[in-house]
């Protein structure tokens, strides 16, 4: 039996050897890439060497919002402060229960209209529309009965007068130039037909008018370990994947998408939790299945500022949320796994996603299990094993820090002294103890699943500052 265990457990260590070397590797080439191109991009700043006219796409900005009482004017404010020409905002109410329209009615002086909207995309029917005409840009309020975030992005493509539309959530804020910038690859190429822009946390940060006037690191660690956490992820893999149009996620809190091409893919799933990863590769089946020349870009430089839980439990929901979105996105579309239609989207991005992604919790699990199995029949040596687990941890935070410097030096952010301690202190504990809750808590996420799958997915919202 010994000799079994023995063997058993030298297959899992070099099942992990492998593993560990083809993430670390991976996220070494990403982040280099990614730092070098934030440089880059600063540089081309500094030198003015960009496109500069005044073409502007126009662009239906899509709220959708289900009991958003506390951020919704906020959030419709930033919006309102955009350094851009030729833009609509729609906001979708979804059966909210809270005020979430009447603060929207008495905010914007918005009034009911008898505007009729065609539903090219299947989802429920409007029961009220309203509009206001006394600001920047017009703004349109469509309330709906509940039918899910999915369905209320459905509502808001139908309603949108433009022939992009950007969908983005009622908890955040969208940076000055962000809209200008997000547009800007389509601009450069015609077959651009989504672009996906960068997260970061707002908690701590003050805006005015769409810039942020002082950035400090949230007062509370968790939220401080999702800092780290959104840049090591957003900076590593989207970069590396954009250059060879592999991106197949664009945050649902922030992306822009050509609507006719939506419209004819059939638009979102409202049947899936990941409707934002399920359409992005919906997008990248459609056109290939029709031959149609496209490019999915991602825009490091456009910036929206969104809430992230400050609670456990809440992030433990979201976590939970976002495995159940991958799992049926990654199943719903597996005929793409080493098929060559789809290139390199197969071989690299599906595969990553599939190992490193969605089948991680349950590899990291087995890894502890397996260690502690290893320990109980003692054949393990615990002095290596220290040392390995500490390069590790090391490794990984130096990385989440290059990733975390960069992106601050890159955007102009200032960060004082004391965010700098808590950054470096944070990213140890970030990835020696956070990573294995949400590993957990991502392995158990499929349980029961089905019963909301049609859920918003609640957290605790903040009320946001917009000076």
């Amino acid at each position: 039996m010994r000799d079994f265990i023995q063997f058993f457990l030298l297959c899992v260590e070099f099942f992990f050897i492998l593993y560990i070397i083809g993430y670390s590797s991976f996220l070494f080439l990403s982040v280099t890439v990614g730092a070098s191109e934030l440089y880059a991009a600063k540089r081309r700043n500094r030198l003015k060497n960009e496109l500069e006219n005044d073409y502007y796409v126009p662009v239906s900005i899509v709220v959708p919002a289900h009991n958003e009482e506390v951020t919704i004017e906020s959030t419709i404010r930033s919006l309102l402060a955009l350094d851009y020409k030729l833009y609509e905002i729609i906001v979708v109410d979804d059966g909210s229960t809270d005020n979430t329209s009447e603060v929207l009615k008495k905010a914007f002086r918005m009034w009911p209209v008898g505007r009729p909207i065609q539903r090219r995309i299947p989802c429920q029917p409007e029961e009220a529309v309203y509009e206001s005409r006394s600001f920047k840009v017009p703004i349109t309020l469509v309330r709906k009965k509940n039918g899910g975030k999915a369905d209320a992005l459905n509502m808001g493509i139908n309603a949108a007068n433009y022939p992009y539309f950007l969908c983005m959530d009622a908890d955040s804020v969208l940076q000055y130039d962000s809209l200008e910038k997000i547009v800007r690859p389509v601009l450069e190429d015609s077959s651009v037909v989504a672009v996906g822009g960068t997260i970061r946390p707002c908690n701590g940060a003050e805006i005015e008018e769409g810039r942020v006037v002082r950035y400090r690191m949230p007062k509370k660690l968790l939220p401080c370990m999702q800092v780290l956490e959104y840049d090591r992820s957003f900076l590593a893999s989207r970069i590396l994947f954009d250059r060879f149009n592999g991106n197949i996620i664009i945050s649902g809190a922030f992306g822009l998408f050509q609507k006719n091409l939506v419209i004819a893919a059939g638009g979102y799933d409202s049947t899936t939790m990941g409707e934002d990863m399920e359409l992005v590769v919906k997008l990248h089946v459609y056109c290939r299945e029709n031959n149609r020349p496209y490019r999915i870009r991602y825009a490091s430089d456009a910036v929206c500022w969104t809430q992230v839980p400050e609670t456990m439990g809440d992030l433990c929901r979201q976590r939970r949320r976002w495995h159940i979105g991958l799992f049926q996105s990654m199943m719903k579309y597996r005929n793409i796994m080493a098929n060559p239609k789809y290139g390199l989207v197969s071989y690299i991005s599906y595969f990553y996603f599939l190992l490193y992604e969605l089948f991680s919790p349950y590899i990291e699990v087995f890894g502890v299990f397996t260690t502690l199995l290893a320990f109980a029949v003692d054949l393990i040596n615990v002095p290596f094993m220290i040392l390995f687990f500490g390069i590790y941890v090391v490794y990984t935070a130096l990385l989440s820090l290059t990733a975390f410097f960069a992106r601050i030096y890159t955007i102009d952010l200032k960060l004082y002294p004391s965010d700098v301690v808590k950054a470096v202190g944070l990213c140890v504990a970030e990835v020696s103890c956070l990573r294995f809750i949400l590993a957990w808590v991502r392995m158990t996420a499929l349980i029961g699943y089905r019963k909301k799958k049609h859920s918003w997915g609640r957290i605790e919202r903040q009320k946001i500052e917009i000076k």
